[in-house]
């Protein structure tokens, strides 16, 4: 049975000005154990799913349709009290950014403490005694010390290694990170990946791992998901999204990272914007920016094909494929793709 099931999920969001088409369509499956990696520009819809998943969005100006399931339960469908329960037991996230999603005015020994009582029921002294060892489970330095720190007085490292113990705190079974590493630097930023990583695996967890560095999602995933405009538009094994993308939004993702790139040449951008979510376009989102567009991707929104088993393209260039078509999308990434999958 899988750990979370996503299907066919739209997220709107309805102002009085206009509605914003955050997610449209999402579907995707995490087994146990498993990490998927939600790749994407920034406005893509990868946050929004996340946060989909835990109904963290504003109630009064959110529609969400859709179905969402963790261990069989609809997430949907729950009660708030059964919602609380969720949150921090069954699935756990890990926000963007600590210093705004860690409370100044209490210490992370207060912080980690109050979910372990919500959830567990124990006493202030059981629960400080977990967050101790939790703290050490995420190897942070001094740790008894920590405890009465307050978030400012941390680094923004052991700041995210807060995050950390917190969301592992009541040893959830869904671990939901959102661009965890985006404000670190990049020796704190393989250091959370490789912390992550292990965690993960000793505990069983079934992750989803949201990121825009195609360098993050090869060290840490098993499958990937491409998102554009709210849709995934390609999805599969790790290693065969990074070394044989089907999607030109894929193959210029890739293309366009510093990875195996010479000083001496340009790195190969996507031509144009990502578009405006209250004015989608009728076909396909990404023809504007593609190079291989063809008349029916200005009207028709092209349906999921597999190149591939296990690897889906959601792109009327597959079902046209040639190997004129694949020389089109290949050597745009060639450079990046090896050092990538080498990593």
């Amino acid at each position: 049975m899988p750990l979370a099931e996503v299907r066919d999920l739209y997220v709107r969001f309805v102002t009085r000005e206009a509605t914003v088409y955050a997610v449209n369509g999402v579907g995707f499956t995490v087994r146990p154990g498993e990490v998927l990696c939600i790749l994407g520009e920034s406005g893509s819809g990868k946050s929004v799913t996340l946060r989909a998943l835990m109904r963290l969005l504003p109630a009064r100006r959110t529609q969400i349709r859709g179905s969402v399931t963790v261990e069989g339960q609809n997430v949907l469908g729950m009660p708030r009290r059964a919602l609380r329960d969720l949150r921090g037991g069954l699935v756990a996230m890990i926000f963007q950014e600590p210093m705004t999603a860690l409370d100044p005015v209490y210490t992370v020994g207060q912080q980690i403490g109050e979910t372990i009582r919500r959830h567990t029921g124990c006493g202030r002294e059981a629960a400080r005694r977990r967050a101790l060892e939790l703290l050490e489970m995420v190897r942070i330095p001094s740790a008894a010390r920590r405890l009465d720190a307050y978030p400012h007085e941390l680094s923004g490292g052991l700041r995210q290694r807060v995050m950390i113990a917190m969301a592992l705190s009541c040893s959830p079974r869904l671990l939901l990170a959102d661009e965890p590493t985006t404000a670190l630097d990049a020796t704190v930023q393989v250091q959370v990946l490789i912390l992550l990583r292990r965690l993960q695996r000793e505990l069983g967890m079934g992750m989803i791992f949201v990121t825009h560095d195609l360098g993050v999602a090869a060290e840490i995933a098993d499958t990937v998901a491409v998102m554009y405009a709210g849709r995934i538009v390609e999805s599969g094994p790790v290693g065969q999204i990074l070394n044989a993308p089907a999607h030109p939004y894929t193959a210029g993702l890739l293309a366009s990272t510093v990875h195996g790139q010479s000083r001496d040449r340009d790195i190969d951008a996507i031509a144009g914007s990502p578009p405006d979510m209250r004015r989608l376009p009728q076909g396909c989102s990404f023809a504007p920016r593609c190079p291989l567009r063809m008349a029916e991707c200005r009207f028709a929104v092209p349906e999921p094909r597999f190149p591939v088993r296990g690897h889906m393209a959601a792109c009327h260039a597959v079902a046209h494929s040639s190997p004129a078509t694949q020389a089109a999308v290949t050597p745009t990434v060639a450079g990046s793709r090896a050092t990538i999958s080498a990593r």
